[in-house]
């Protein structure tokens, strides 16, 4: 299979196209052909090294968590999908660095997928894991409730915009800070742009991080996913959770939770891919094209 890997640390330019055999599939896991893998800044932290000292990394990597694509072989122990199966999953080995979805095939272990969403394309069916389970335990975090006010900072970002919308589908009412350009796509997902002081809510949520949460009123409860040492402020990191990725398909598939794709790339220009993501001028998630 064609796949992109680096066989150091690095930037961009370690990032290569290489033939690599098809992964091996255990008991619990399945094969799957990959239709389309989405681009984070997490990404480029591990291609950099920069958790080198807590996450082991065995080289030639594959970079890539997030990954869209169809069942091609099950495991002996996997019930829960067949041959043909769209799906979508979230990869990320907790203790090592190795096999991800910049790739034409990835073996996934079935705690880690969920029904491909029918409403969505493979572009944005493969930019929902990561960005949807941050936004999702966010939102748990805060136990946001009906009728509560919840401001998002950062809230036309990809996590922003879909704890925005989950908190919507909890019958909150949702402000949001965000780049003049963007307040029209916030009035779309039903959220109020935010153009003066900052007001006092029920709840806060910093997904922008560089100094959002500086005259945040005293009182709401308080969570980032972009500041962690903050007092009074609940750090969030992202962890798989198959009923939380299975919620996030629920509301798409009601057509409550939709996310913005900016820009595809082909495999071979997944350097090209990063470097958008690292340069932070996109609207929207960035997004491999595999198929």
């Amino acid at each position: 299979m064609k796949a992109v890997v680096h066989h150091r640390f690095g930037g961009p330019e370690v990032l290569e196209l290489v033939d690599l055999p098809d992964p091996k599939t255990h008991l619990d896991s399945v094969l799957v052909r990959i239709k389309a893998a989405a681009v984070n800044p997490a990404d480029i932290g591990m291609r950099a090294g920069v958790l080198a000292d807590i996450v082991d990394t065995y080289f030639p990597a594959v970079p890539g968590w997030d990954v869209a694509g169809i069942v091609e072989r099950p495991g002996l122990g996997t019930p829960e999908f067949a041959v043909g199966d769209e799906v979508i999953g979230y990869v990320r080995n907790e203790v090592q660095h190795r096999h991800g979805a910049y790739a034409e095939k990835v073996a996934a272990d079935v705690r880690t997928l969920a029904r491909k969403p029918s409403t969505m394309s493979w572009a944005e069916a493969a930019a929902l894991p990561l960005a949807g389970l941050t936004a999702y335990q966010a939102i748990n975090a805060l136990r946001i409730t009906k009728d509560e006010t919840l401001l998002v900072h950062g809230a036309a970002g990809a996590v922003g915009s879909l704890a925005a919308q989950i908190a919507r589908s909890r019958g909150a009412h949702v402000l949001g800070t965000a780049n003049p350009a963007d307040h029209d796509y916030l009035r779309s997902l039903g959220v109020d742009p935010v153009t003066g002081p900052i007001p006092i809510t029920d709840a806060v949520l910093d997904t922008a991080g560089r100094g959002a949460l500086t005259g945040t009123p005293p009182g709401p409860r308080v969570a980032s996913v972009a500041e962690f040492t903050l007092p009074g402020v609940t750090p969030v990191f992202v962890r798989m959770n198959q009923d939380d990725l299975r919620a996030l398909v629920d509301l798409a598939e009601t057509g409550s939770l939709t996310i913005r794709v900016a820009k595809t790339f082909p495999l071979a220009e997944a350097a090209q891919a990063q470097q958008a993501v690292a340069d932070g001028h996109t609207r929207g998630k960035i997004v491999l094209d595999v198929s």
